[in-house]
């Protein structure tokens, strides 16, 4: 699974990918991190404001905080292979 934080290296994007981290290692999860501070980079996905979270390249969620609760929700559905709206709505 690979996992990346989009931002500037902002307060909130840090707290993002160690808020991600905490929850994918709490799930076993074996993933790859990285935190994009490229500009150039950020503004290839379909966001408008940072952080964001990319997981296998799919924008989970951006420009807010996602609670511990949906971060595992959406991890476990990558996990399983759900993507799209499925993912973002999954609380199992």
């Amino acid at each position: 699974m690979k996992i990346r934080i989009l931002g500037s290296g902002c307060a909130k994007c840090h707290r993002l990918e160690q808020l991600t981290r905490e929850v994918a290692a709490g799930l076993g999860l074996d993933a790859e991190f990285d935190h994009v501070t490229d500009m150039q980079a950020i503004m290839a996905y379909p966001i408008m404001t940072t952080p964001a979270l990319v997981i296998d390249e799919e924008v989970l969620v951006y420009g807010r905080m996602p609670s511990k609760d949906e971060l595992a929700g959406w991890l476990k559905a990558a996990r399983q292979g759900i993507r799209g709206d499925a993912a973002r709505t999954n609380d199992a």
